[in-house]
């Protein structure tokens, strides 16, 4: 799961989805799975289905014009798209998928899913949203001191760490420094946080 949501982080457009080739041609994923069985589609293709029968995932068959599932994170939004997909009011473009190579990877900015699943806990679809919102509100750097600060305090929960990036905002860090030191230089610092729905340029 934690592979599903990285790839699906960097798409754009709407729906956000993954197909399963996607997901085969991960060198990272792939190279985890060997330890698990020799058949890598086989167990990739087992680990999908228990994802989409715990309902974390949505699952679309035979998708993009070569007969190949793609899958969704099982959201409100999503759930709406994949009945239009199947309706045939809503078409899905044909996806490329590449060999994706973990030395690439690695030198992408540190991940916020791998940061909060690595030391607080499963991700949820929920808590998925919670974490792409607080990425757009918070430097990265105030995001982990408050995963490290919750860790420290035995709060391993998201709402805790909220509660911390809320009152940072509002009081700023004990080490002086305040939101508006990171957004200073942003043009669009008022439309981009919590509240920007209710500021117009």
């Amino acid at each position: 799961m934690l592979h599903a949501f990285r790839l699906l982080y960097f798409k754009k457009g709407f729906p956000q989805y993954i197909s399963f080739q996607e997901l085969a041609n991960d060198a990272g994923l792939t190279a985890g799975l060997k330890d698990i069985g020799d058949n890598i589609e086989n167990t990739l293709g087992q680990a999908l289905s228990s994802a989409v029968r715990r309902k974390t995932l949505l699952r679309i068959a035979g998708q993009n014009g070569k007969q190949e599932d793609v899958y969704l994170l099982n959201t409100e939004a999503n759930r709406e798209a994949v009945e239009k997909i199947l309706n045939g009011e809503l078409r899905l473009p044909v996806i490329t998928a590449k060999r994706l190579i973990p030395e690439a990877l690695m030198e992408k900015p540190e991940n916020i899913f791998t940061m909060y699943e690595e030391n607080i806990g499963l991700l949820t679809p929920m808590i998925a949203e919670e974490l792409r919102d607080a990425e757009k509100t918070y430097p990265m750097v105030w995001i982990k001191d408050a995963i490290k600060e919750a860790v420290n305090a035995g709060k391993r929960n998201w709402r805790y760490i909220s509660a911390i990036l809320e009152r940072w905002e509002t009081e700023g860090k004990s080490d002086g420094t305040h939101l508006r030191d990171f957004k200073k230089t942003d043009p669009d610092k008022f439309i981009k946080g919590k509240y920007g729905h209710a500021v117009k340029r």
